[in-house]
């Protein structure tokens, strides 16, 4: 009965258009605020902030982007890692060339830097779909690698073609600490994730949803299907191209154009495809997924093996978790198309008709 609505009336458009509309979930939600704000950077170990929360962070905001073009417009595409990699290293110009380049301005340039290189290769959108348009956007995957490590501008002729950052401030505030990286990287997912749940609930987003779900019928009611893929490339591309800012800025530090190879481009098709196509909360629960399950399987794995009576290598570990990951994404593509936030959404509708049948 926790989760029931009686006694709860909308009294106006503004209530019935809120982000949570039921009051269980605002509560909810501000507990998960006043946690991560508050009870994490006091309680969490400085390993705990480096090699779990600020990587789920970044991959989340990732997975966001790559969701709104994939699950809400339907437009396959396997260039993320590309777009991130084109963020990274268009912040680090500006950063670099421009004396007294604050960290939020180079953040908005880098993702400006990726808007631009996503609309560049999301134009075949409007001619080709489904495979081959994921081959187009793996073709910006190939041109980056290949930009970033042949053509030396980029990275400020570097030998090596590795590039590093330092002293990072935001409104004279040193982003040098876990718990300062872990704040400000919660604060921008915080910031994008709301404009992304107000965005897809928009007109835009309805648009990019009827081209999902048929582009013929979208185009006879009057959708312009060159306007709502391409806005939704632009959108997905800035996004993606702040976590790769993020990533390489904060998690990173120092970092070279293999950093953001097409693996990095399958591990956030991945989560987007576990934790749910067309669902903001999905990016969260794919990227949880996709970054604590190697850690549980180093942990797991061995002593599992030593049970049995054998034992198993790091080798041995890395291609179990390869194999436990194909098996899950042909596992949720037969059984729960829809992923983890489907199941969570299920669970929920559940909670509010219990204990009546349905």
């Amino acid at each position: 009965m926790l989760y029931r609505e009686n006694g709860q009336f909308k009294t106006s458009y503004r209530s019935d258009q809120q982000i949570f509309p039921i009051r269980q979930d605002r509560v909810v939600i501000a507990l998960f605020a006043l946690v991560a704000f508050v009870l994490v950077p006091a309680l969490a170990s400085d390993y705990t902030l480096r090699a779990l929360l600020i990587p789920f962070l970044i991959m989340a905001l990732a997975a966001l982007g790559v969701n709104i073009l994939v699950g809400y417009c339907g437009q396959i595409s396997l260039g993320s890692g590309a777009f991130m990699a084109v963020g990274a290293y268009g912040a680090f110009n500006f950063f670099a060339r421009i004396d007294g380049m604050p960290l939020l301005g180079a953040l908005v340039l880098g993702g400006l830097c990726a808007t631009a290189f996503g609309l560049l290769f999301g134009l075949p959108s409007l001619r080709v779909k489904g495979l081959y348009l994921a081959v187009a956007t793996l073709a910006a995957q190939f041109f980056a690698d290949w930009m970033f490590l042949r053509v030396k501008w980029f990275t400020m002729d570097t030998p090596s073609g590795s590039v590093s950052v330092s002293n990072l401030q935001v409104f004279g505030l040193p982003i040098e600490s876990d718990i300062s990286k872990y704040l400000f990287c919660l604060s921008v997912l915080v910031v994008i994730g709301i404009l992304a749940k107000n965005l897809v609930r928009s007109a835009i987003g309805r648009e990019w949803m009827a081209i999902r779900d048929m582009d013929v019928a979208a185009a006879v009611i009057g959708i312009r299907p060159m306007y709502a893929k391409l806005s939704a490339f632009a959108v997905s591309s800035f996004i993606i191209g702040v976590a790769g800012v993020l990533w390489a800025f904060v998690y990173l530090g120092a970092w070279e154009p293999a950093a953001f190879s097409v693996d990095m481009s399958f591990r956030l098709l991945f989560m987007v495809i576990i934790g749910g196509l067309g669902s903001i909360m999905g990016s969260f629960i794919g990227a949880g997924f996709i970054v604590l399950l190697p850690i549980f399987l180093n942990q797991f794995l061995p002593v599992l093996a030593g049970l049995v009576g054998l034992e198993i290598s790091t080798v041995g570990i890395a291609h179990a978790e390869l194999m436990i990951f194909g098996a899950l994404i042909v596992w949720f593509l037969i059984v729960e198309p829809h992923g983890l936030a489907k199941l969570w959404s299920t669970g929920k509708q559940k909670l509010r008709l219990w204990p009546f049948p349905h």
